[in-house]
């Protein structure tokens, strides 16, 4: 099916546009694990975290150039999962594109039941058990409507998740030389005086890496929604050309107000350090203006892994990895139809049984679930970057113009992202707290893999 690199026509809506692409870019990664999950990152880097988020996102840059390059080129509503098949055979588009979607309805609990408890706090006459039920149901009919509806709850939400960082990185800087009400010039003391800018040496910094990582998950979807817009090809460039110097200005920007601001030594594990900075510099009900931040970056995530699974277990149908049952497609692929509604229907399935199964089972079922899909990112990334390598010498002999992004330093950039995802792998199994991520993962992968292995023997029998 995939002999040739031209893009085939989806029966997919076209609906999505330029700007719905660039926010969806940005809002992809900007979440709680940027919000709340780096002061874990803090606490054991220090200052130096500022490091781990560049060596990080430097990876997470890296694979979305490649994205980017082989997107741009073959624009699909599968996405990575199309080129690892073109790339590397069957086995390794059914594989990913599986890993993925099951990581997405996985992830997807976590945020439904994380926004619904913030809700909760809010509303406690409302049980938990209720807002979760809101608000599949509420992002379940707007991924059941038109693609643009999607595109603009996005748009809007990650709209807000900027604006406030933006924000926070003006007020910050403000803070930093002295220039708000009751502050004084702060200089380099965080910096440097408790125990200086690498209080816990490198493996600090590397630890740090381990715990900001898999924050930059997210960013994928972009390449899955561009098959959805008017121009798949320069879309996705462009979208991917803005997330790359913007996620460095955002995630290092505020990384490094934040540990100027505040000692390291008072970071606490779970706890946000933009809350901690906001009440530091005097700003008002702090507390609850980033719970509203986190609870739309939350829902915003949710909308977001809702589409991308969707998308992507309805591109392994139209390859006949899923069941064909699955290609039903609304209307006829007019802004208000094109929407692949069983898809979508079967996402929301297994997202409902993910979020039972967190509320009920929280530190049993739903943890080995969790740890089944902790290191499965990297897995993605990986097939993503030995993609990129197979393809970028067919693309450049048999259509040479589609390459309108291309990535940098090929092949040595790729290599070089190959090796830091094996290293971080070897690092995560070096760490107790992180092993069983590593270990559940890989047993799930291996199974996928077995599953994908039976499929090729049964195909190739006479």
């Amino acid at each position: 099916m995939h002999d040739s690199l031209a893009p085939e026509p989806e029966p997919l809506s076209h609906g999505l546009k330029q700007r719905h692409l660039t926010m969806l870019g940005l809002g992809g990664v900007i979440g709680a694990g940027l919000f709340v999950g780096s002061g874990a990152g803090i606490a054991v880097a220090g200052p130096g975290i500022v490091v781990s988020y560049l060596i990080a996102g430097a990876l997470a840059m890296l694979v979305m150039r490649m994205l980017g390059e082989m997107s741009s080129a073959m624009p699909a509503s599968g996405a990575f999962s199309v080129h690892a098949e073109r790339a590397l055979g069957r086995w390794a588009g059914f594989s990913v594109g599986w890993l993925y979607w099951f990581l997405l309805v996985v992830v997807l609990a976590v945020e439904a039941t994380g926004a619904a408890r913030i809700a909760n706090g809010w509303a406690p006459g409302v049980p938990q058990w209720g807002w979760v039920l809101v608000f599949m149901v509420v992002f379940t009919v707007a991924n059941l409507a038109a693609v643009k509806n999607f595109g603009e709850f996005e748009f809007w939400f990650a709209a807000l998740k900027v604006g406030a960082i933006v924000l926070f990185l003006v007020l910050g800087v403000l803070a930093i030389v002295g220039w708000l009400p009751d502050t004084d010039p702060v200089g380099m003391t965080n910096l440097t005086g408790q125990g200086g800018f690498l209080p816990n040496g490198w493996s600090g910094v590397v630890s740090g890496v381990l715990a900001v990582v898999f924050a930059f998950g997210g960013l994928e979807v972009v390449t899955i929604a561009a098959a959805e817009s008017d121009d798949p090809a320069r879309n996705v460039a462009r979208a991917v050309r803005s997330a790359v110097w913007r996620i460095l200005l955002f995630y290092v920007g505020s990384m490094l107000v934040i540990v100027t601001l505040l000692p390291w030594t008072s970071m606490k594990p779970g706890e946000s350090p933009y809350v901690a900075v906001l009440d530091a510099i005097g700003v008002p009900g702090a507390g609850q203006i980033m719970n509203v931040v986190v609870f739309v970056a939350l829902l915003s995530a949710l909308n977001a892994n809702l589409y991308g699974s969707s998308r992507m277990v309805f591109s392994l149908a139209e390859r006949g990895e899923a069941p064909r049952g699955l290609l039903k497609v609304s209307g006829d692929g007019s802004a208000g139809g094109g929407v692949p509604r069983r898809a979508v229907l079967a996402s929301v399935a297994f997202g409902f049984v993910s979020v039972l199964l967190n509320l009920k089972w929280p530190d049993s079922v739903f943890l080995y679930m969790l740890n089944a899909v902790g290191a499965v990112l990297l897995f993605v990334w990986a097939l993503i970057a030995v993609s990129q390598l197979r393809l970028r010498r067919r693309i450049e002999r048999e259509a040479p113009e589609t390459l309108t992004l291309r990535m940098w330093g090929f092949p040595w950039l790729t290599w070089v992202a190959l090796a830091a995802m094996a290293a971080v792998l070897v690092l995560m199994l070096c760490d107790d707290g992180a092993r069983p991520q590593v270990l559940w993962s890989a047993a799930a992968t291996a199974v996928v893999l077995g599953v994908a292995w039976v499929r090729e023997m049964r195909t190739k029998r006479p």
